[in-house]
C-alpha cells in the first residue's frame, strides 16, 4: 500500500498536475494539504473520475486538508484537531482505510518569530502531540502525514545558516517534533534514507528547484504497528518539475501487506 502526501498550494489551480500524478503514480491514499479552497469547491467529481474517494475540511483562500482513498471511501473519525473548540483553521482531518488510520495535517507556519502567528504555530504543535500520543497507543497501523513545517534537523535543509531567522527552524518547533519521536513514532524518510539530503519543498524564487535548494517539512510518521510494514519512502521531485506546479513534491511510503511481513 502506497500512501502519500503532498501540499498542493491550491487544488483547483493544480487540478491537472494532480489528476495526471494520481493516475500515474496511483498511490493509495494520499493526504492533500493548502487546499486554498471553501468546502464546496472542492472539485470532488473530479476526483471521484480519477477513481477516489475523498473527505475534505474546506477553508477559503488558505489552509484546508483532505484525504483521498484509491478505490473505496474514506471512513472519517476526526474533523479538525482536537483541544481548541475556538480554533477554526482547516489543518486536520482523519480516516480509516483498509484497516490504516491516517491523519492529515497542515501545521502553521508561524513566521514571523515572535509574532501571534509563532505562538499559534507553537500552542497548535502542543495539541498535536497530545493527540499523537493518543492515537500511538492504538493496536492499528497509524500514518501522520502532512505539511509539519518543521526542518528536524540540519540535514532537512540547504544552508541551515539562511534558515536560522524562518519559524521553521527555530529550536522550540523542532523540540516539538523531537518530542513526537520521543514517544515512539518513527520518521519514515529519514529512517531509510538516514544520511541523504532529501527535500520536499523548493521555492519558487532564485531558481531554487534547479539548484536543488531545498528543505524537508513533509513528513509521514509511523506508530510500531505501521513502521513493522515499511518497506520504502520517497519523494516524487519529478511532479515539482512541471511547469505551474506546487512548491512542494508529493512524498510517500509503502507499506507491505501484513502477510508479507518476516518474509525474506
Amino acid at each position: 500500500m502506497r500512501i502519500a502526501t503532498w501540499n498542493v498550494n491550491g487544488v483547483n489551480g493544480r487540478l491537472p498536475i494532480l489528476l495526471d500524478w494520481l493516475e500515474t503514480a496511483r498511490p493509495d491514499i494520499v493526504c492533500l494539504q493548502e487546499l486554498k479552497a471553501p468546502q464546496d469547491k472542492f472539485p470532488a467529481a473530479a476526483i471521484e473520475k480519477a477513481g477516489y474517494g475523498a473527505i475534505w475540511l474546506g477553508q477559503p483562500r488558505w489552509n484546508g486538508v483532505a484525504i483521498l482513498a484509491r478505490g473505496c471511501e474514506p471512513v472519517e473519525t476526526h474533523r479538525g484537531l482536537p483541544g481548541d473548540p475556538s480554533d477554526d483553521q482547516a489543518r486536520y482531518i482523519e480516516a480509516a482505510i483498509r484497516g490504516i488510520l491516517v491523519g492529515c495535517l497542515y501545521a502553521p507556519n508561524g513566521n514571523p518569530i515572535g509574532s501571534p502567528k509563532f505562538a499559534y504555530k507553537l500552542a497548535w504543535n502542543e495539541r498535536f502531540l497530545a493527540h499523537a500520543k493518543m492515537l500511538h497507543g492504538l493496536g492499528e497501523p497509524v500514518v501522520l502525514a502532512g505539511d509539519y513545517n518543521i526542518m528536524p534537523t540540519d540535514l532537512d535543509v540547504y544552508k541551515p545558516e539562511r534558515w536560522l531567522d524562518d519559524a521553521l527552524f527555530q529550536p522550540e518547533p523542532r523540540a516539538q517534533y523531537a518530542r513526537l519521536l520521543d514517544q515512539g513514532w518513527l520518521d519514515a524518510l529519514r529512517h531509510l534514507h538516514p544520511g541523504e539530503r532529501i527535500f520536499t519543498f523548493w521555492d519558487y524564487w532564485r531558481n531554487a528547484f534547479a539548484r536543488n535548494a531545498g528543505i524537508r517539512i513533509d513528513h509521514l510518521l509511523l506508530n510500531p504497528p505501521a513502521a513493522a510494514r515499511l518497506g520504502a519512502a520517497g519523494v516524487d521531485t519529478e511532479v515539482r518539475a512541471k511547469e505551474g506546479t506546487s512548491d512542494h513534491a508529493p512524498t510517500w511510503i509503502q507499506l507491505e501487506s501484513p502477510s508479507l511481513q518476516g518474509r525474506g
